[in-house]
């Protein structure tokens, strides 16, 4: 919970807040984009979601006021717009060809990324105190010790969803822990496991993953050491299934804003 709405609730201001799982969140703000034609982003879908919950519970005659601040732009690169091609498609191209002046299938300088590691983009800084909580101390420490591998995790963070993507498509079987999902928000549990984190591991951003109890660190930790073949290895080692038919690049995960981009 952030320091304003703990404020709010703290003076009364707040007659009832309406947890949104992650899907759900995405899932309305998709809706709102094919539907009404409103481009919107993740939180103003889960703040959607939230109104509709209301709505249901509300009298006959209720006006409801829902306020969407962001827009969709910044999360194109996201999994709210996963499933939208990068580049466009036969009948788009045939569209603009037809259109002088507005074409799209001609050659133009394009800004290049070049391949390399990039840092894990942090969601929000995180400030750990010396002391910590017992019981998120005791969680983390428990699940690292049992889990064969264990993301700590954020369901809107693009590079958590790299990680996902990755995992799923060599078989691997993991737990991952979504400190903003509706599970990890009350009492604020997810923020004090990730100070726990932080202290812990003197890093800040999200993800992090540990395979049979070793830090491998966030995404394009994960993604090096896989590069290496050390992953790998470390999952044989101790049984942990993959298909290891599957040969795919992990850095072909990330997000596509980081990949070089190809003239039309």
């Amino acid at each position: 919970m952030s320091a304003l709405m703990e404020k709010a609730v703290d003076e009364g201001m707040i007659d009832e807040i309406v947890p949104v799982s992650g899907d759900d969140a995405l899932n309305v703000a998709r809706q709102l984009a094919r539907q009404e034609g409103i481009f919107s982003g993740i939180s103003s879908g889960a703040t959607l979601a939230a109104a509709l919950h209301v709505a249901k519970n509300a009298p006959a005659g209720s006006n409801i006021v829902c306020m969407l601040p962001d827009t969709g732009e910044r999360y194109l690169s996201t999994p709210l717009f996963s499933d939208i091609e990068e580049t466009m498609n036969e009948e788009e191209l045939a569209l603009s060809a037809s259109t002088p002046g507005y074409r799209f299938d001609a050659p133009t300088p394009q800004c290049r990324i070049p391949h390399k590691t990039v840092p894990v983009s942090p969601s929000g800084s995180s400030d750990a105190s010396p002391n910590t909580d017992a019981g998120a101390e005791t969680f983390v420490n428990e699940v690292i010790a049992n889990e064969p591998i264990v993301m700590f995790a954020l369901e809107w963070c693009e590079f958590s969803w790299s990680v996902r993507r990755y995992f799923q498509a060599l078989g691997i079987s993991y737990r991952s822990i979504d400190l903003d999902s509706v599970e990890y928000q009350v009492n604020d549990f997810g923020g004090k496991i990730r100070a726990v984190l932080g202290k812990k591991l003197g890093i800040p951003t999200i993800p992090q993953i540990f395979i049979a109890g070793k830090h491998i660190g966030g995404c394009t930790d994960l993604f090096d050491f896989a590069s290496a073949g050390l992953m790998q290895a470390r999952l044989e080692e101790f049984g942990i299934e993959y298909d290891k038919n599957v040969n795919v690049d992990p850095y072909s995960m990330l997000p596509k804003w980081l990949h070089p981009r190809k003239s039309a």
